[in-house]
């Protein structure tokens, strides 16, 4: 089976991993990302994985209610780090061999980031998994993942999100908005489109990485990405 992208780093909101809940972990949805990333895997695709923190805590609301913005930020951090072991855990679970590697150094649960490290694991077929965002207070997952992109030498950026692409206007609230298949790094920033932030747009377009979202909900649907197929939008340079 014929694979268009062959290294790819996986974007996952926090949001994703809440199900139907209010907040929190879904167990059983974190079970069907972790199958969705091992059917990727098993194609020979090599995976890594940033995931977010927003369903246990968000530093961005907890600064506009009053909290000091970098104290939040840092506890936004470790909220990714307690989704990452979640997800590694559904991984092994079902067979897929995984390494959580973090930004902040926490020895006991997790290995420290190092750039080098994380290229082995992924060499070796592991799926790695980026915990704590970059490390620094004031740059978002979003942000963190289109790092660790480049740093991999990714083929692509895929974002996993709760529609199935790149919408004029949230599709949930605006039954006009437009869907779009293709898209230029410019058009999102010009059209100020809330797929990424304006920094992991703009890291995305200086390296040459192609954004690609997907609906995370769809089944196969990444595996289906990947091979060019399914309903996706793609952010590149025209």
């Amino acid at each position: 089976m014929s694979l268009k992208f062959k290294r790819v780093l996986l974007k996952v909101s926090g949001e994703a991993l809440m199900g139907n809940q209010q907040y929190g972990q879904d167990l059983a949805t974190i079970d069907r990302i972790a199958s969705e990333i091992k059917a990727v895997h098993a194609l020979g695709a090599q995976v890594s994985v940033v995931v977010g923190g927003g369903n246990i805590f968000r530093g961005i609301s907890a600064a506009a209610a009053g909290m000091e913005r970098a104290s939040a930020d840092y506890m936004g951090m470790l909220a990714t780090v307690m989704n990452a072991l979640a997800m590694q855990n559904a991984l092994e679970r079902i067979g897929v061999s995984t390494r959580v590697l973090s930004a902040i150094p926490m020895m006991t649960v997790c290995e420290p980031y190092i750039r080098r490290r994380a290229h082995r694991h992924m060499e070796k077929g592991r799926v790695v998994i980026f915990a704590a965002g970059t490390g620094n207070p004031f740059f978002t997952t979003d942000t963190a993942a289109a790092l660790r992109a480049v740093e991999m030498g990714c083929d692509a950026l895929l974002k996993a999100t709760q529609v199935d692409g790149v919408y004029s206007a949230d599709p949930k609230k605006d039954k006009s908005a437009t869907r779009y298949d293709r898209l230029t790094y410019k058009d999102v920033l010009t059209q100020d489109l809330q797929v990424m932030d304006a920094a992991a747009i703009s890291l995305s377009r200086e390296n040459n990485i192609p954004i690609l979202v997907f609906s995370i909900h769809t089944p196969g649907a990444f595996a289906q990405v990947l091979q060019g197929k399914g309903t996706f939008t793609i952010i590149e340079e025209k």
